[in-house]
């Protein structure tokens, strides 16, 4: 058996894992392996996940409530997760915000604050907790959950725009910092995928049309065709990976 993609004993927090992304994502860690820790602002939420997880994979999954914005409570998340397992090998920081759509001349400064707080801070913030223990080791992966949006200009996702290509720079600069002590920091940047927390743009028919009719695959993503990228960033597999950002999105444009 290859174990290339093997997570077996790895401990993995992934936020904003109650629903979307990240629940793909952490099935799929677990699927592979690893003791995942399921988080979100919602305990019941997280409940809700763990506890079908562990169905599966029992003993694998606890469920730490946790909201970006607020650095005492991720700090909780991360004590939780060690007292439960005992340490952290792998973090993705997936959870993030967008409370605004449309030009960035009508963006309130509370809402261009939010988003660059729990989009591109708390990520800051999340990794200098877990980096330490893992550079110690000289092993670990972190996975910065960006989007095409910091890639390409848009008219109407501005400010988010912004904070993700801060997330693709964050994550080169924390490569070239952790590198020598193997830790590797790398992002995935999904094109648009159905997820509740995109669906101002995929319910729209005229928003949906512009972005697949171009597209090679002619269809938006699926959450879990994002898990699969994350499983490899973490595994052996992307053991001479870092600072890189691997785009999926089918080919569409936003």
């Amino acid at each position: 058996m290859s174990t290339l993609f093997d997570l077996t004993d790895k401990v993995a927090i992934i936020t904003g894992s109650s629903r979307g992304i990240g629940k793909a994502i952490a099935e799929r860690m677990a699927e592979h392996g690893a003791k995942v820790v399921v988080s979100s602002r919602k305990q019941d939420a997280c409940d809700a996940v763990a506890d079908a997880i562990n169905a599966e994979h029992p003993g694998q999954a606890i469920a730490v409530a946790a909201n970006i914005s607020d650095k005492a409570g991720l700090q909780h998340l991360v004590d939780e997760t060690r007292r439960a397992f005992g340490r952290i090998d792998i973090l993705v920081c997936n959870a993030a915000s967008n409370p605004y759509y449309g030009p960035m001349d009508g963006i309130a400064d509370e809402q261009f604050q939010k988003i660059l707080t729990n989009n591109i801070i708390a990520n800051h913030w999340l990794i200098a907790m877990v980096a330490p223990e893992m550079r110690e080791r000289r092993d670990g992966a972190i996975v910065i959950i960006s989007s095409i949006g910091g890639l390409r200009g848009t008219a109407v996702l501005g400010a988010y725009g912004i904070s993700k290509a801060a997330d693709m720079q964050l994550a080169r600069n924390l490569a070239h910092e952790f590198g020598p002590d193997n830790v590797r920091v790398n992002c995935i940047a999904p094109g648009l995928i159905k997820t509740d927390f995109a669906r101002a743009l995929w319910e729209n028919p005229e928003t949906l049309k512009r972005s697949t009719q171009g597209a090679p695959l002619r269809r938006i993503g699926e959450p879990d065709e994002i898990a699969g990228a994350a499983v490899f960033l973490a595994s052996p597999a992307a053991a001479f990976m870092t600072g890189q950002t691997i785009v999926i999105d089918g080919g569409q444009t936003i």
